[in-house]
């Protein structure tokens, strides 16, 4: 598929200064990715959207409320990091204004996505809890920072690092979602080392760039357990003698992350449908 960008935040480049010019140049070649994290692009469906390069590390901002957690939406943005092996940490913010029954879904959540390798943690921009370990985090690595409109990644990127001062704004009390701060991606240097790259909020994540088996190699635990599957090429859905299908019916394996596959699996096969018959 086509990119909407040939050069993303992150990317290394040889430039050619323009004569008498000490800021002006012209990109003239892009030097090899280590790592990249694309996403189809929200406006034009058949092209991929770079949202940054070489990148050491992801940082998911996250919130239980205000806004609330989209289903299967921590699913969809692992399948954009796993595939180039991203270390990906999942940060919920917003502790502040957790009740208990926030509190137990996000201990809910710490313990599925901790158990398959993933870092969770809980923060809160306003009180301050669990900055100083973001930093820890943080420190001497380029880091994508993402996450849904709303949650408050700005915020939490100024609490981190208070001298960038980056707009933030409120939900919108009409519809409770989030709105865009950030709205273009930009790589911001930290005074304790390393950079962040801020990205505009995501709103939706969708995949017709992939096929059924990217899906399923990318799940880590699926991935892991699929030699014990009676088929090679087993897709986890309807196939007998499925070892995920077994380890999700006796629990080794979370139901809620089974079923966001299974909803990102349907997802695309339909999508793939349509375009094999226009």
């Amino acid at each position: 598929m086509k990119l909407t960008n040939p050069v993303a935040v992150g990317d290394e480049v040889m430039i050619m200064m323009e004569p008498g010019e000490e800021r002006n140049g012209l990109i003239k070649k892009i030097l090899p990715r280590r790592n990249s994290v694309v996403r189809q692009s929200p406006r034009q469906k058949h092209h991929l959207h770079l949202l940054a390069a070489n990148v050491d590390q992801a940082i998911l901002i996250a919130t239980i409320i205000q806004p609330d957690l989209k289903p299967g939406f921590i699913d969809r943005f692992l399948l954009m990091t796993e595939p180039h092996s991203i270390s990906t940490t999942i940060v919920f913010n917003k502790a502040d204004i957790y009740q208990k029954g926030d509190i137990e879904l996000y201990e809910a959540l710490q313990y599925i996505y901790s158990a398959i390798g993933y870092r969770v943690m809980l923060v809160s921009a306003l009180t301050g809890q669990g900055i100083e370990e973001l930093r820890s985090v943080l420190k001497d690595r380029i880091s994508l920072i993402s996450g849904q409109s709303g949650v408050g990644k700005s915020s939490l990127i100024n609490a981190v690092q208070p001298n960038l001062q980056l707009r933030t704004t409120e939900l919108s009390d009409y519809s409770g979602k989030g709105q865009h701060t950030t709205t273009f991606a930009e790589m911001l240097p930290l005074d304790f080392g390393g950079y962040i790259i801020d990205t505009p909020g995501i709103k939706t994540l969708s995949f017709n760039y992939l096929e059924p088996q990217d899906v399923a190699h990318n799940f880590r635990e699926f991935f892991r357990c699929s030699p014990r599957c009676r088929f090679h090429n087993c897709t986890h859905r309807n196939e007998p003698g499925c070892a995920v299908k077994i380890a999700v019916e006796e629990g080794e394996f979370s139901e809620l992350r089974y079923q966001n596959y299974l909803a990102i699996m349907d997802e695309i096969e339909q999508q793939n449908y349509w375009e094999r018959h226009k």
